[in-house]
């Protein structure tokens, strides 16, 4: 057996993001961090459509519980039946932590999410959920084509 085995690199490539803070993103940003807000939004007031609007039709989501979804429809259904049972009385407030433009018309999107009281004062000291997603840029708008949610532990 021969031990002239081709060596393997195990480095990471080096990516340059195009940088998030120039004019030439300024409304792409804009328009991402409207998403959140309505995101946020559709939570605090349990509207499983405004939620549900900005996922493409074949968006991918998993849930803090690992529940994986795939589909608008099903982002929609889902949605409907956690904000009528047990996200009925829950709230939160979004903050959008990073952005990354892997091309133009792609972003990786971090979100930090806090738990609030019905009346947006925050309950936990720091954020209690990081989000992120996968955003694509098509037909003059962004969609959401991935999201991970994961629970922070406290």
């Amino acid at each position: 057996m021969s031990t002239d085995a081709p060596s393997i690199d195990h480095t990471s490539p080096e990516h340059s993001f195009p940088e998030r803070s120039s004019p030439e993103h300024a409304a792409d940003l804009a328009a991402i961090e409207r998403i959140v807000r309505d995101t946020e939004t559709a939570f605090n007031t349990h509207d499983a459509e405004l939620l549900a609007e900005h996922f493409a039709q074949d968006a991918t989501t998993v849930g803090v519980n690992g529940a994986v979804l795939v589909g608008r429809e099903q982002i929609l259904e889902t949605s409907r039946r956690l904000f009528a049972g047990p996200l009925a009385d829950q709230y939160a407030r979004y903050q959008v932590d990073d952005v990354r433009f892997v091309r133009p018309d792609v972003a990786v999107v971090r979100k930090l999410a806090r738990a609030v009281d019905a009346a947006g004062e925050p309950i936990d000291v720091d954020h209690t959920m990081v989000a992120h997603y996968l955003m694509v840029r098509e037909g003059g708008r962004w969609w959401i084509v991935n999201r991970q949610n994961t629970l922070i532990a406290r």
